[in-house]
């Protein structure tokens, strides 16, 4: 589910849960997104929630790495729902696709995530959606993430963009993408390009702010410390360690935050 937020502790709004059901219809999580926004920005301006939520740990309200992971993306996003005159066919539909991909590479490469709006939402879009790559970058660095992970995040984003403006390009993208949302395929829509690149970036940002710059190492401090403090107890020791190869594994084969949801 790319939108799990309804199985969250602290429930956000009813249309995010209603909206997680159509994963493959853009509007619905751009919709989804305007509606938690708000109330995501309420929890952290109370003081509910530690922001960013790259900072959280363990004992934190939401100081696990799935609501880490949820709400750094969600940190990203923002800067897209804040964009004015918004016209969201943009981002989503297969006619315009060339034109918003033509303003995103046009753009002049930024560092900010406090941006000014120009009032041309083409613009504005390619000026938010780099935001949100600049505030992953932030994050990371708060994280601790390893900076082999985070260092072309622009560029990269940028050649997946010229990527799709090719597959755009030949006869017959516009059917054939509006074929792939009814199977449940992703095209390469502007918004699925973001959501799905906000989506990788977060979650090193997550495991970061909760094992370390590494997994693996983080996972292998962990057994130690089970080790040590278990010994006495091999059951427990046992299903701890076992557990702890679960949550490894689980992580490494996660591609959204709701797949560390157990059913």
């Amino acid at each position: 589910m790319m939108f799990g937020w309804g199985r969250s502790k602290r429930p956000g709004p009813r249309p995010v849960e209603e909206a997680a059901g159509n994963l493959f219809e853009p509007l619905a999580l751009l919709s989804a997104l305007d509606q938690l926004l708000p109330w995501y920005l309420k929890e952290t301006d109370d003081r509910r929630l530690v922001y960013p939520a790259c900072n959280r740990r363990l004992n934190d309200a939401e100081g696990n790495v799935r609501a880490i992971w949820e709400h750094t993306r969600l940190e990203a996003c923002r800067y897209v729902t804040m964009v004015p005159r918004r016209d969201v066919e943009l981002l989503v539909s297969a006619v315009r696709q060339s034109e918003m991909m033509d303003a995103f590479l046009k753009q002049a490469p930024h560092e900010e995530t406090v941006i000014e709006f120009e009032g041309v939402p083409a613009v504005d879009y390619a000026n938010a959606i780099t935001a949100g790559l600049n505030w992953l970058d932030h994050c990371a660095f708060l994280a601790g993430v390893d900076p082999d992970k985070f260092g072309r995040t622009r560029r990269d984003f940028r050649r997946l963009v010229v990527l799709a403006q090719q597959w755009w390009a030949i006869d017959n993208a516009g059917p054939r993408a509006y074929e792939m949302v009814a199977n449940h395929e992703v095209p390469p829509l502007m918004f699925c390009l973001v959501w799905q690149n906000y989506t990788r970036l977060a979650k090193e940002v997550a495991i970061a702010a909760i094992y370390g710059s590494s997994l693996d190492r983080g996972i292998e401090q962990l057994r130690q410390h089970f080790r040590t403090t278990l010994s006495s107890e091999a059951g427990q020791l046992q299903a701890s360690l076992s557990a702890l190869t679960d949550t490894a594994i689980r992580l490494k084969n996660a591609s959204d935050p709701d797949d560390l949801v157990r059913s």
